[in-house]
């Protein structure tokens, strides 16, 4: 079984910012650039990839989103697979989804952020 994968967008100072950052919640996950990921084999959609954080899970699947942030989360130890399971269930994801799209939409302002980071360039 393969590590679990959380990738981000190089391009974008938010998001390198913040990988950069994941290791301090003590996740058991391998992160890398999406530029240098071969995101065919790893069964990515490369569209969307730029546009939402995609987390591949040792089974395989990809999700994307606040459902990668739950997949990143539900690696780590009790209090952070808590955080994890309660962003990934059914009665958060309608608000869960909402702000990640917010935190995307506005990831060029934000902390880190550039005007590379904005997704109309993407």
């Amino acid at each position: 079984m393969a590590r679990p994968l959380m990738l981000y967008d190089a391009d974008c100072g938010f998001c390198a910012r913040t990988a950069r950052r994941v290791p301090l919640l003590r996740v058991d996950v391998d992160i890398a650039a999406i530029q240098q990921t071969d995101l065919v084999a790893a069964g990515v959609d490369a569209g969307r990839a730029v546009r939402e954080m995609p987390f591949v899970g040792a089974d395989g699947v990809v999700a994307y989103g606040h459902r990668a942030w739950a997949g990143v989360l539900l690696t780590g130890p009790v209090p952070v697979r808590w955080v994890g399971r309660m962003l990934g269930s059914r009665a958060m994801a309608p608000v869960a989804g909402r702000v990640y799209r917010w935190v995307a939409e506005h990831r060029s302002s934000l902390p880190g952020g550039t005007p590379s980071c904005a997704l109309d360039d993407a």
